[in-house]
């Protein structure tokens, strides 16, 4: 019995007043308590709360799917549902080591006695659930009429409000400010919202009474931590859930109710509005700017109402009769119709769980039971409906499972097993695990129901594990689809200033990353976005590079200034065109300048991010790199220019000097004939210091074919000429076959019959055979070199005609050097002579 002094307060103001708080203190200040909650994730909470206080052992958990019950707990935390108050329902034995009657009890948002599906519990247990010591009802300002008419023997306490409230007006999603809250009255809006916020800000974490407590858990934990700066939710953010919110905003003020689309009521308005500041920190409400909609807009009415926590009282509640018949079918449905006296209690509408009863009471052989059977029948049809089908499609499962319990049997364990093995799915998107979580639910309230299954805790146990692996799998979809890590990151980072700013770091691979997130790759100067980022957010990732990488990009040119010539190299691009890079990355591209030896460099895009002084440096570094390599690897070809254009030489060695200096080094003899014919002897003199060989075929330089001379002369050339690298010969080969690239080939072979001959070697075999007719033998070929090299018969044949040998039998007959005619001409003597016309 409870003492008659026993105090009755109701503690009663707006949201944000820490009565939740008060309650937790008081309850842990008795020997024993129960506080009654709105939601089962609010229970949660409190829970773990309690449990940290006063230790697993002592505290429980009740809830229509989750019971936590330690032989010795005295302190229960549970929904309004799941009190331990003895009602019409209740056919179970009393559970645990709960006493008749705790020392504490609380009710905690009494004022939802106004809501037409639960609002009858929450009154009956305002009305009835009493501590011994001490008890608290916890509400809403608008619940002081009714108390003081219900209860007038309770004392009310005035809670005001810790941190003011203010209207903001209405925002656009691209500029709601962090930590905000926007509050949607669909999962369809819900998503879309989610969508653009993660595009826009980063992402959001999704909020939904759709979703199982450990789903939105999860998501509201990631919106505690900072890992994301936005929360979209329905009308369930407006009760139970504490969280750090600054602003929230209203994407709509109508709702379905279950009946008709309505527009929401000003207290409702007000209590989604006062999750914004916590504590004594201030908070905002407001509307959300939804391309031009004028629908969401607070009338100043609602304004004022809101920001001075003044709404109009409660003038009823809803009530269903706690005391039932159960008779029969018939008599227990008259009963719970029951209307009462007190014009405050209005009659309940029709709750699901009546709707069903009277589904299944259709049936004559569900409508004659009788006395337990009855009592049994109304437990079965408190089944919640997680899945939200109607009373139609619920009274089919209640149907089932009452054949099975209606006269004291149990749930068939192979039909329970394969209907929880079939929602043990993590496979499929959002709406798909939203749906079998609501499925397991279900079975997770029958396996809490020791007298409807053989072994209830085994399957309790088995219906947990199956919740949580489907609440992480829902989570985990949440989070893919709507949270964009790396976006909010970049997002928090692009507002920060100064010391704020989260630290860019460019890892040994060229990974880059802001604060804790890679955004790309950093190819020398040449950024790439991360390929596993979405098309809409690239743009954001490249702001984000060109506003912190500068710093790098510039140490990174300073330190190439300052650099040695091994640190840069030629590479040839993937189109042929000759380039240079530092490590494999492409600075600068060669490009036709003033004369062969003498490229312009235009320097790459991926460079343009640099300041145009230090580009201007970059540049002139590269040029003197290009310089250096042309004076190593072409210094004669160089003298060849000089002395094309000096006056002290005769005009014969300027012109040969001239024509020989543009065809890159090498031409064949007949295209110089003219030339050649009028030299002096000091002309020949002149013309071996500068390393030129007048050789019986061509006339070549030897220092320039060498393997990078060859190289660095079909640079320039293809530069020039603008056209790709040609393929070149292998260094140091003395032949190729003839499918050699002709134009690589040219610029050190000569062409005989099917093979490529290096000119020096060439020009070996011709002198020789020029010795030996001169001393007159008659054996002019170098056996011995022209197998050495690789030559067959037919191209030492044709090289022999070039020199002015012809084959008699088995011996060699000099005919003479004669032109020979166009057709006859080798493919090697054809391409120097086309060489030859290259002007600068």
């Amino acid at each position: 019995m409870r003492r008659p002094d026993a105090p009755v307060r109701a503690i009663l103001g707006p949201t944000n007043t820490g009565k939740t708080h008060l309650a937790i203190e008081r309850m842990c200040a008795h020997s024993s308590g129960v506080i009654g909650f709105p939601l089962r994730l609010l229970a949660r909470e409190v829970y773990e709360r309690v449990k940290a206080l006063k230790g697993e052992k002592q505290v429980a958990l009740l809830t229509g799917e989750e019971r936590i019950v330690p032989p010795q707990a005295r302190y229960v935390l549970c929904t309004a549902e799941s009190m331990p108050v003895r009602t019409g329902r209740d056919d179970r034995p009393k559970e645990g080591p709960f006493p008749d009657q705790f020392a504490f009890a609380a009710i905690d948002e009494a004022q939802l006695g106004i809501d037409p599906e639960r609002g009858h519990v929450f009154t009956d247990r305002m009305l009835r659930a009493r501590g011994r010591e001490e008890t608290l009802i916890l509400g809403s300002d608008t619940l002081r009429p009714i108390i003081r008419e219900l209860l007038p023997e309770a004392e009310i306490v005035s809670r005001p409000r810790f941190s003011t409230l203010r209207y903001a007006g209405n925002v656009k999603l691209s500029r709601l400010p962090p930590r905000s809250a926007v509050v949607a009255f669909s999962a369809e809006q819900v998503y879309a919202l989610a969508e653009m916020l993660r595009r826009f800000r980063g992402g959001a974490a999704v909020v939904m009474g759709a979703l199982s407590p450990a789903t939105r858990n999860a998501q509201v934990a990631m919106f505690q931590r900072g890992e994301v700066d936005y929360l979209v939710a329905t009308d369930a953010i407006g009760m139970g859930l504490n969280m750090d919110v600054s602003h929230v905003a209203f994407a709509g003020l109508e709702k379905f109710d279950g009946r008709r689309d309505r527009r929401l009521t000003i207290s409702e308005m007000a209590q989604i509005a006062g999750r914004a500041g916590r504590h004594q920190r201030d908070g905002s409400f407001g509307t959300l700017g939804l391309g031009g909609d004028e629908g969401a807009t607070f009338s100043d009415e609602e304004i004022t109402a809101i920001e001075e926590h003044r709404f109009r009282p409660l003038d009823f509640i809803y009530w269903r009769n706690p005391e039932l018949d159960f008779t029969d079918v018939g008599s227990m449905i008259r009963s719970l119709e029951l209307k009462s006296d007190d014009p405050l209690l209005r009659p309940a509408p029709e709750a699901i769980d009546l709707a069903v009863l009277k589904q299944v009471a259709q049936d004559p052989v569900v409508a004659a039971k009788r006395g337990v059977a009855a009592r049994r029948l109304w437990a079965v049809c408190g089944l919640p409906d997680f899945r939200k089908v109607g009373p139609m499609h619920h009274a089919r499962m209640v149907r089932r499972l009452f054949s099975y319990v209606g006269e004291g049997g149990h749930v068939p364990h192979e039909w329970f097993a394969a209907e929880v093995a079939r929602l043990d799915n993590v496979n499929g998107d959002i709406e798909a695990l939203a749906d079998r979580l609501a499925g397991v639910r279900s079975w997770a309230y029958i396996a809490h129901r020791a007298d409807w299954l053989a072994d209830p805790a085994k399957w309790a146990e088995r219906t947990r594990e199956v919740e949580a692996r489907l609440s992480d799998a829902l989570h985990e979809r949440l989070t893919q689809r709507f949270v964009d890590r790396r976006t909010a990151v970049l997002v928090r980072d692009i507002g920060a200033r100064g010391s704020d700013a989260l630290p860019v770091t460019v890892a040994a691979d060229g990974e880059v990353s802001v604060g804790p997130e890679p955004i790309g790759h950093l190819a020398g100067f040449d950024f790439r976005v991360d390929p596993s980022a979405r098309l809409a957010d690239k743009r954001l990732l490249l702001a984000a590079a060109e506003r912190r990488l500068g710093d790098e990009l510039d140490r990174r040119a300073k330190s190439l200034v300052e650099a040695p010539d091994q640190t840069f190299e030629l590479v040839i691009e993937s189109d042929g065109r000759p380039a240079v890079g530092w490590q494999g990355n492409v600075l600068a591209r060669l490009a036709p300048g003033r004369a062969l030896l003498e490229p312009a460099i235009r320097t790459s895009r991926a460079l343009d991010q640099l300041s145009a002084a230090r580009r201007a440096e970059l540049r002139a570094r590269l040029e003197t790199w290009l310089e250096a390599q042309v004076e190593r690897n072409l210094r004669s070809l160089k003298k060849l220019g000089l002395a094309a254009t000096d006056r002290s030489s005769s005009a014969g060695v300027r012109a040969l000097a001239a024509m020989l200096g543009d065809a890159g080094g090498v031409l064949p003899r007949r295209a110089l004939a003219a030339s050649i014919a009028i030299l002096e002897h000091d002309d020949r003199k002149t013309l071996h210091k500068l390393g030129i060989r007048l050789g019986p075929l061509d006339v070549f330089v030897p220092a320039l074919l060498r393997p990078a001379s060859q190289q660095w002369r079909a640079i320039l050339q293809s530069v020039r000429t603008n056209q790709p690298m040609p393929a070149l010969p292998p260094p140091g080969a003395s032949t190729l076959d003839g499918e050699a690239d002709a134009r690589g080939a040219a610029f050190a072979y000569r062409r005989v019959g099917r093979q490529w001959l290096r000119i020096d070697l060439a020009d070996r075999l011709a002198s020789h055979a020029h010795k030996v007719r001169s001393a007159g033998g008659d054996q002019p070929v170098d056996s011995e070199l022209a197998t050495s090299v690789g030559l067959d018969e037919a191209s030492v044949a044709r090289l022999m005609d070039e020199v002015g040998f012809a084959r008699s039998g088995e011996a060699w007959k000099w005919r003479g050097r004669r032109p020979p005619r166009r057709e006859q001409r080798s493919a090697g003597s054809h391409a120097f002579a086309e060489l030859a016309k290259l002007k600068t």
